[in-house]
């Protein structure tokens, strides 16, 4: 058997049907973004893309807490957080973290993949008997760190308070249930219902978890998400973020109670098994979650350009879907013609957005998914626009209301 030829067959087929998946080569300047080099094309273009919401990978106070940290502790952590890999940078990101959300611990991980598919599968298969009741629209991280875990699960229709309270019905009130849902999804850009979930999962004796991953930096007074904005923090038993998107740097965490975090940290093979974080890294994301807290200058602009954005969209009939979220998703519904619209952007005016295609979205439903952020000028928005509009006439794309 030729098993290179199987996996050419199957990637042909990704590329037959439009979803196959191209990486653009970018080269980012500290100062300049959101231009980058785009090594495909030769030139610098616009992001429009990026989860880098505000901008911070580039904050003075990020990099010059990175080179400070570099100068004196080195480049690695030296090993496992068990074996030598705990450095006082990692134990005072996690004391920020905690405090941010007002919570009694906090457990910091490589990525935000990874604390959800390390937390999830180790709370699920370590409670007896443990239900998980999850979203039909959550993240890969958490579908695969619920399939890990073994535990029997329920799969509620999105944002469904109905089916949510139907699901938790069907067990009694002593077994263990996790709930688990995002605040900010993504790919629609739509909210959950916090407050509501968190009373039915009151009423049915069940945990509540809840990924902010695409809010936290971005919502609430000090950045805390939008159970933060919402006066809801203390409700959620997990509260799971990223310190790779609007924070600017890399990493995952979960704060919750402290016996439930030392839970995780001594049965999560994940977490035990990983190498620790270098320390420059988490010096890096505390000097931005520090500033956020205390900042929200980054937090209005981010709202001003995506009010703009949209506005801008309205005038020329281009249909976005109305997210109530940063996120605005700009529909085509067709995986090829994604890829082309993308591709002009690219070639002709120097915008560079992702096509979002199956499996990342249902087929048919394939969008652009723009994150205009605080450091996009009016004068950005205006050529974006321009080139959007210019496209859609070249390709005969349908208009909102058409």
């Amino acid at each position: 058997m030729n098993y290179d030829t199987l996996f050419q067959t199957a990637l042909d087929g990704l590329r037959a049907d439009g979803s196959y998946r191209y990486f653009a080569e970018l080269e980012r300047h500290a100062g300049k973004f959101p231009k980058a080099f785009h090594h495909g094309v030769g030139r610098d273009v616009t992001v429009w893309c990026s989860n880098d919401y505000l901008g911070m990978g580039q904050h003075p106070d990020v990099i010059a807490a990175i080179h400070k940290s570099l100068d004196e502790s080195g480049a690695g952590a030296g090993g496992t957080r068990n074996i030598s890999g705990t450095n006082h940078y990692h134990v005072s990101l996690e004391r920020e973290l905690a405090s941010l959300h007002g919570k009694e611990s906090a457990l910091l991980f490589n990525s935000g993949y990874l604390s959800n598919w390390v937390t999830l599968g180790t709370l699920a298969a370590r409670l007896p008997g443990c239900v998980v009741i999850s979203d039909e629209l959550n993240h890969a991280s958490m579908i695969e760190g619920i399939r890990h875990s073994r535990a029997e699960k329920r799969i509620f229709k999105h944002n469904d308070l109905q089916d949510l309270e139907a699901k938790l019905k069907e067990f009694p009130l002593e077994t263990p249930k996790i709930v688990a849902f995002e605040s900010v999804y993504s790919m629609n850009g739509d909210i959950a219902p916090i407050e509501e979930i968190c009373d039915i999962a009151d009423r049915y004796n069940a945990m509540t978890y809840l990924d902010e991953v695409h809010a936290v930096g971005m919502y609430g007074p000090q950045g805390g998400g939008v159970a933060q904005e919402r006066g809801l923090e203390h409700r959620l038993t997990v509260i799971e973020g990223t310190l790779g998107k609007a924070y600017g740097v890399v990493g995952g965490y979960i704060a919750a109670s402290a016996a439930l975090c030392d839970f995780v940290r001594s049965f999560g093979s994940g977490f035990i098994f990983s190498t620790s974080l270098p320390p420059m890294i988490a010096a890096g994301v505390l000097a931005s979650v520090r500033h956020l807290r205390h900042s929200d200058a980054e937090r209005k602009g981010q709202k001003a350009a995506v009010a703009s954005l949209r506005k801008k969209l309205e005038a020329v009939k281009l249909p976005y879907m109305p997210a109530q979220s940063h996120i605005t998703p700009v529909m085509v519904g067709d995986a090829a013609l994604c890829r082309e619209v993308t591709d002009r952007l690219l070639k002709e005016h120097g915008h560079y957005l992702q096509p979002i295609n199956y499996p990342t979205v249902p087929r048919g439903t394939e969008r652009l998914r723009l994150t205009p952020g605080p450091l996009h000028t009016e004068a950005d928005l205006d050529s974006l626009v321009r080139a959007l509009n210019h496209v859609w006439q070249e390709l005969n794309l349908p208009r909102a209301g058409a």
